[in-house]
């Protein structure tokens, strides 16, 4: 059974349950399998060497996730090739394609973890009651240590942009 974190995060003030561990600074990344598309599976392996900014959205057709994707989309263009930023969730990969089609998003990597939630449940920011992930940022760098970690404590605020780019711009 997945470790289950009460008390840490709310969706409009009320109290919702995230699975799996809390990550910390330091910490080896935890692999994963997501979907490019419904065949096509990528892992934390597949960005080996790179510093990997992950940007985690609940659902990519909501105000704060699209915001929040296209900040990073615009920041990407400026980070470099060294540097991949994946935005995860568990939207289903075809609502992220046409949600890229339609936005212009060419820099970011959507990938989707619908299928068996194990992002949501490596990361611990799996919503047990709503089969979502819940909004953060992780970064990690070549080796695949994590050198950034924002948990937001409500779901529908805004992560903190200028740290997480700041710790990515420490590692390039």
């Amino acid at each position: 059974m997945s470790q289950e974190r009460t008390g840490i995060a709310t969706l409009k003030g009320n109290p919702i349950t995230l699975v799996g561990p809390e990550l910390k600074v330091g910490d080896t990344a935890p692999d994963f399998k997501l979907n490019k598309d419904l065949m096509t599976e990528a892992s934390l392996s597949d960005y080996a060497g790179k510093v990997k900014l992950i940007s985690v959205v609940p659902s990519i057709d909501t105000g704060v996730c699209d915001a929040q994707t296209r900040r990073f989309n615009e920041e990407a263009a400026k980070l470099g090739d060294n540097v991949v930023v994946l935005t995860i969730s568990a939207d289903l990969p075809f609502a992220q394609s046409r949600w890229c089609g339609a936005a212009g998003i060419d820099k970011v990597v959507l990938l989707s973890d619908y299928k068996s939630n194990s992002f949501g449940q490596a990361y611990g920011v799996q919503i047990k009651e709503l089969q979502l992930d819940m909004r953060s940022i992780f970064v990690i760098d070549a080796n695949d240590k994590i050198q950034y970690v924002e948990y937001l404590q409500e779901m529908t605020n805004h992560p903190n942009y200028e740290a997480a780019l700041d710790a990515v711009h420490k590692l390039v």
